[in-house]
């Protein structure tokens, strides 16, 4: 739109000079990229992670089902992208957060990359999941299923506060829901075994 609007300056009010010309049209273009706020990769979005372990243990149960549910139980599903920039008209369910090499792409199993790091770098062996920054966290809840053939962990549902989220960009941490202190830090779940 912008290069739109140069397309239509009429050259002749800038001096006959080529250097001032330059100088006042980048000037103009200058005032205009001072305004534009600038971004980072995780803008309008926050994060729910779930660190889910047994009694006494610290590793990441794998393998769980995790999804959103409304108060009354229902799976939340993404319809039009209301609650999520990914995902459209899916059940909001979370994934384990997972390891990638020096080019991005997912590393299955051990590997001899040197440049191993996680997926999502806030967080290590977590569930996570990405929700928009006025998602509405208030009568969410979050369901937990141990779904292998042979079960061993009792399904949970915890319930997910404001606080939870990870709001990870200071641009938009300002716009997001405020109530309490953020601190960024994984959900403890402590499943229990069946019986």
């Amino acid at each position: 739109m912008l290069l739109g609007f140069f397309i239509f300056i009429d050259l002749r009010i800038f001096p006959k000079n080529d250097f001032m010309r330059f100088l006042y049209l980048f000037l103009f273009v200058s005032i205009f990229s001072v305004k534009a706020q600038q971004h980072c990769g995780y803008d309008f979005s926050s994060f729910f992670v779930l660190h889910i372990h047994e009694e006494g243990s610290k590793e990441n149960i794998p393998n769980l089902k995790v999804t959103l549910i409304d108060f009354f139980g229902n799976e939340l599903v993404n319809t039009g992208n209301k609650y999520s920039w990914t995902d459209r008209d899916k059940v909001l369910q979370f994934y384990e957060n997972y390891k990638i090499d020096g080019q991005g792409k997912r590393l299955n199993g051990d590997s001899s990359e040197e440049r191993i790091r996680w997926f999502f770098p806030f967080s290590k062996a977590t569930y996570i999941i990405t929700v928009t920054n006025d998602f509405p966290v208030e009568g969410i809840r979050s369901k937990i299923e141990d779904i292998s053939e042979k079960p061993t962990f009792q399904t949970q549902i915890i319930n997910l506060f404001v606080t939870n989220l990870y709001v990870l960009c200071t641009t938009q941490a300002q716009k997001a829901q405020s109530f309490g202190a953020r601190i960024n830090k994984p959900v403890g779940v402590i499943l229990k075994r069946r019986e």
